[in-house]
């Protein structure tokens, strides 16, 4: 549809100043009441089948009945709308449903102010001073509890036979306890997947209020009644019992401490002025050509700094169980595995949204936010680098299992 310019100029009669257009009295605000009122009397008359001027048939007992006052919240502020009503009160009009409070994306606003790391009281805030809008805390909650039904079906939602790789890591979030109402340290776990395309995929994530073996198996559980066949290559950060609950699910799971925590946490250990040196030493234990070498190579850490550090060495040879698979894997798998980018970038996206939340009044509302920051991850890319190489890696590993 073409607007003359005879009608725009009639639009725009008296309009001198940008208040005028775009004001909160302005030209635009009031054309869009019009119209949806106008609208609006469309559905009813089709509603009706009749004119708003004519007159319906004689038998017909449901007619027009005035109009109801409705305040709408948008993009514009405050859009106070009449809608109008039949007597028998079954005018459903589509363009405005009944309980309806807001139009223009405005609970996605608020969901992204929300996913941003705002608070209530910022989000509040912040339509108030740049929409002129004021809401309510109740709302808001509203809004962003809906979050909690997509949690739901994407937690539920059906996954891939086969993964490569399946990184399963933890991060702690303070969150108040339902029960002693103290805020806790809880451990938020989070699986992500390489499929056998390369894709990044989170998997799920789980809030545990009580950590130990049987957690760690529902979370197997979990994701083998959503469809998961197999996993070749588990990466765990050396939490213990947790490679029993994978191979109590998977059996022919090769569960693998990831690296980066493992030497991350010997690093702990050492002064500042030796962690190059340190971290140099521990670089010949984890490039070794073999499990062999890697061994001599850890002998020969403990030589040069067990003196000094003594607890290095040891928290090595207690997870070498899981650290010598490692070494079975050539160079393009063990890239990926020992990296952990894909792990660590969303580890990243979801501490940026957190951090800013002193803590959590309930799981729920951690489980919204960081569902939130998931979802965001998602949207880049989500390809893991160099994968052709390691897929045919795995193709030649691992044929019938890869292949399936």
């Amino acid at each position: 549809m073409t607007l003359s310019n005879d009608i725009l100029d009639q639009l725009l009669k008296g309009v001198d100043r940008p208040e005028d257009l775009l004001g909160e009295q302005g030209l635009m605000k009031e054309l869009k009441v019009r119209l949806m009122e106008r609208m609006l009397g469309a559905e009813l008359t089709e509603h009706l089948g009749y004119e708003p001027n004519g007159e319906p048939a004689s038998q017909q007992g449901n007619r027009r009945n005035g109009a109801t006052r409705k305040t709408l919240k948008g993009n514009d502020g405050a859009l106070p709308i009449d809608i109008p009503r039949d007597r028998d009160g079954s005018f459903e009009p589509e363009l405005i449903k009944k309980g309806q409070t807001r139009i223009d994306g405005m609970d996605d606003k608020i969901i992204g102010l929300y996913a941003a790391g705002l608070s209530t009281r910022d989000i509040r805030a912040h339509l108030e001073e740049v929409y002129g809008l004021r809401v309510s805390a109740d709302l808001i909650s509203r809004v962003t509890d809906a979050v909690l039904e997509e949690v739901s079906d994407w937690q539920n939602r059906a996954l891939e036979p086969v993964y490569p790789i399946v990184f399963l890591d933890a991060l702690r979030v303070k969150i108040r306890d339902a029960e002693s109402r103290q805020v806790k340290n809880k451990a938020v776990y989070v699986a992500l997947g390489v499929t056998p395309e390369g894709m990044r995929e989170v998997l799920g994530l789980w809030i545990a209020n009580h950590e130990g073996a049987k957690f760690w198996l529902s979370i197997m559980n979990t994701l083998k009644n959503r469809g998961v066949e197999d996993i070749l290559i588990a990466v765990v950060d050396g939490l213990k019992g947790f490679p029993d609950a994978i191979n109590a699910a998977f059996p022919d799971t090769i569960v693998q401490t990831c690296i980066v925590h493992l030497v991350r946490h010997s690093l702990n250990f050492c002064g500042w002025k030796d962690r190059k040196a340190v971290a140099k030493s521990l670089r010949r234990i984890y490039r070794a050509v073999d499990d062999e070498e890697a061994a001599k190579a850890l002998d020969a850490f403990e030589e040069e700094w067990g003196k000094k550090y003594p607890s290095i060495a040891p928290s090595w040879r207690r997870a070498w169980q899981e650290v010598i698979p490692f070494f079975a894997f050539p160079p393009a798998v063990r890239k990926i595995i020992y990296t952990t980018n894909a792990i660590e970038s969303l580890n990243r996206v979801i501490r940026k949204t957190t951090k800013t939340r002193g803590s959590f009044p309930t799981d729920d509302a951690a489980t919204k936010l960081i569902y939130l920051a998931i979802r965001n991850f998602e949207k880049t890319g989500r390809r893991v680098r160099e994968w052709v190489a390691a897929r045919n890696q795995f193709a030649i590993l691992y044929p019938e299992r890869f292949n399936k």
